[in-house]
């Protein structure tokens, strides 16, 4: 499983992302989720407006498109274009943003069991059928179309015309989300096996005999007296008690450390060249002005 988390200095806001196949799925999550303690304003639920109908009111109601849905989302690129694709191919996508900080292993949890999928594998598959990110990216407007970099086009301007070229210059955003890396689980279960032993028991009868005999009475037999014997019987049975005793204990215990990573990618500007032919070329870049000697 696959989950993005974005988070944003400038907003300080943090964005969990899941994508479903099924409606109904992400349905479920976000009901789940509100369930759960998260407000129904943290949740949103972007779909192809065009081919899904019927969804549940906890969807984001909103008059844009879901690529401009997307857009508003910070991540990168590569994910972006993921999603993007995903949702144009039938999927849905929920987002949970300003979530209180003890619901995240929570909002995580919902989604895993509600049946979100790794999109990064998704994508691979998607690839392997010839779509790539970066055509994503040329036909959705997330980023600059490079082949319009560098283009260029002259005009003439009329008195009291004017015209503007506009000076952009990116800026490098980092963010980081959280990637799954698999899930522990220590599930305790009871179980039942015969066993037996081997014990010895004694028993006790009591036999009782009558013989006839013919004989003379002795002097020492207690004739015409009333007499009582008696003789109990006794036996021996196996009593079973159990002893229970620890013989290994399990346990998980879930550490966090921090580490540094520097982070590489380029960022754009636009360069503006000015040709007065009242006097020297001059070269400014960004927002500089115009510098005549």
């Amino acid at each position: 499983m696959s989950y993005s988390e974005q988070m944003s200095s400038t907003h300080e806001s943090n964005t969990i992302t899941a994508f479903f196949d099924s409606q109904a799925e992400a349905n479920r999550a976000i009901e789940r989720l509100v369930a759960a303690g998260i407000s129904r304003e943290a949740v949103r639920l972007i779909a192809d407006t065009d081919s899904t109908t019927g969804l549940s009111e906890t969807r984001h109601e909103d008059n844009k498109g879901f690529w401009a849905s997307l857009g508003d989302l910070f991540m990168p690129d590569d994910d972006r274009s993921a999603y993007a694709e995903g949702i144009r191919r039938g999927g849905y996508l929920v987002t949970v943003s300003g979530y209180p900080a003890n619901l995240y292993e929570t909002a995580l949890d919902i989604l895993d069991d509600e049946g979100s999928i790794d999109i990064d594998e998704r994508a691979k598959s998607w690839e392997t059928e010839g779509w790539s990110r970066s055509s994503q990216r040329d036909t959705s407007g997330f980023a600059y179309d490079d082949r319009t970099v560098g283009s260029s086009q002259d005009s003439s301007l009329n008195t009291s015309d004017e015209d503007v070229i506009p000076v952009v210059q990116e800026e490098l955003r980092v963010g980081k989300r959280d990637v799954n890396n698999g899930r522990v689980r220590v599930r305790s279960y009871v179980t039942e096996t015969p066993v037996s032993e081997s014990v010895s028991l004694s028993e006790e009868n009591v036999q009782v005999t009558r013989r006839a005999v013919d004989r003379p009475l002795t002097e020492t037999e207690n004739a015409f007296k009333d007499r009582t014997i008696s003789a109990e019987e006794h036996h021996e049975e196996a009593i079973i008690s159990k002893d229970a005793r620890v013989v290994e204990e399990i346990s998980l215990k879930k550490t966090a450390e921090q580490r540094q990573e520097t982070v590489t990618d380029s960022v754009r500007k636009t360069e503006v060249e000015i040709e007065d032919e009242r006097g020297r070329d001059v070269r400014t870049s960004g927002t500089t002005g115009l510098r005549r000697d």
